[in-house]
């Protein structure tokens, strides 16, 4: 299998199967880039995850584009962008109509309840694995220093997640790179 094709389907399939957007993708995007054709290390994939989150607009589409670009290039980068957005714009056109008609449906609401949990278990699994490598990579102390700091700087002082997330990356350069 070619590589372009590997990055069409790394990044069409958790298009497909992340019902929820973005945060319903990114366990599975990270899935098929860490586990299934190992193109990064989970420090890595989490290190693209912490600059698609500092940037603005969707995380999916900006790491489909990062990564498709470090495996081949713009061909790759362009292919891994197409992948990602190719489901929702399939299902756009086929199923807006259906999706329109039946909105207020019992049970397409009952499904949607349904799949939450779902997602919330994938969110959970996908933090343990970023929480284990962090504490590998960097260790106790910085990890639990950066955390506590963000959680009160969003919590309790409502600072903005993208300020906290530049202010984590420049420390992180600063003392850790």
């Amino acid at each position: 299998m070619t590589l372009l094709l590997q990055l069409f389907l790394a990044f069409f399939i958790p298009g497909i199967l992340g019902y929820g957007g973005g945060p319903a993708s990114i366990p599975l995007i990270e899935n098929e880039v860490v586990r299934h054709y190992h193109w990064m290390p989970v420090t890595g994939f989490s290190n693209v995850l912490a600059l698609g989150n500092a940037l603005p607009g969707p995380i999916a589409t900006k790491m489909a584009g990062y990564i498709g670009y470090a495996q081949a290039g713009v061909a790759g980068s362009l292919v891994a962008l197409f992948a990602t957005i190719a489901p929702s714009l399939i299902l756009l056109i086929l199923l807006l109509n259906l999706l329109y008609k039946y909105r207020n449906s019992p049970k397409v609401k009952r499904l949607t309840q349904l799949i939450r949990p779902i997602i919330v278990v994938m969110l959970g699994v996908m933090a343990y694995n970023f929480f284990a490598a962090s504490v590998q990579e960097s260790g106790w102390i910085p990890m639990i220093l950066i955390g506590a700091v963000s959680f009160i700087l969003m919590g309790r002082f409502r600072i903005h997640p993208a300020f906290v997330i530049a202010g984590a990356l420049l420390i992180g350069a600063f003392f850790m790179g």
